[in-house]
């Protein structure tokens, strides 16, 4: 039913990228990661991460930011969201950091599909790094060789939701500390963007509020061909003031 395209041990735990047919489903391709038992994502369902980055671009450029744009990305997973970014001219550098060698690995091997188009566009690096530990850093930036540089805008798809973390030790960066150090990396009328499988919570936003100008929630929606119906993801958008 699939082939295992590579397992490897992380000290999140084992790792696994897989490709399958759905028969259900015309037998189209599917690209499949687990973490231990998880599934963590897959490529039928993408459109969300399609729109962290361009639901964060649009925010941007409300804000008067237009063009040479500078971005984190923060999760590699299957890459929608950095490529998503990439296909904006207005995108000068994207910095995609990810926990996980082995997710950087299948980018630069080929083993997912689109990880020629990352790997070949000279605007994008990929570093391994812990994202959590880079932003919440009191000083220094996304960027050891430039501590002092400012990015405009954060997009973070990491965690399942602000409650639900891929890993407990994230759970520490959904506080005002932690967030009041991110933005300090980014850019005045910059934007934070977070993606979440959960629906819209109140208590999350007022969260943002604290730190940032203004924030809000967007609902992602998309065809849910198992269910017949439909399912979404929240998109939370955070300005940072001028």
């Amino acid at each position: 039913m699939f082939e295992e395209l590579d397992y490897q041990s992380t000290p999140l735990g084992d790792i696994s990228l897989r490709r399958r047919s759905e028969p259900r489903f015309d037998n189209i391709i599917l690209y499949e990661v687990k973490l231990g038992d998880e599934f963590l994502m897959s490529s039928l369902f993408t459109e969300s991460e399609i729109q962290l980055a361009r639901l964060g671009l649009a925010a941007l450029k409300n804000n008067g930011h237009n063009d040479k744009l500078e971005l984190v990305v923060g999760g590699l997973g299957l890459g929608y969201t950095a490529v998503a970014a990439l296909e904006d001219t207005a995108v000068q550098s994207l910095r995609v950091i990810e926990v996980m060698q082995p997710v950087i690995d299948w980018h630069q091997r080929g083993l997912v599909p689109l990880g020629k188009r990352l790997t070949s566009d000279k605007r994008c690096q990929l570093v391994h790094a812990d994202f959590f530990e880079l932003a919440s850093a009191i000083n220094g930036s996304f960027d050891k060789e430039q501590p002092a540089k400012l990015v405009h805008a954060v997009l973070l798809d990491i965690d399942h939701s602000p409650k639900h973390w891929l890993n407990e030790g994230n759970r520490s960066f959904y506080s005002v500390a932690s967030l009041k150090n991110l933005s300090q990396k980014i850019m005045p009328g910059g934007i934070f963007g977070l993606w979440s499988n959960d629906p819209p919570d109140p208590e999350f936003t007022d969260l943002l509020n604290q730190v940032f100008l203004s924030s809000e929630s967007h609902i992602v929606s998309f065809p849910n061909p198992y269910t017949e119906g439909e399912s979404s993801c929240t998109v939370y958008v955070a300005h940072k003031s001028l």
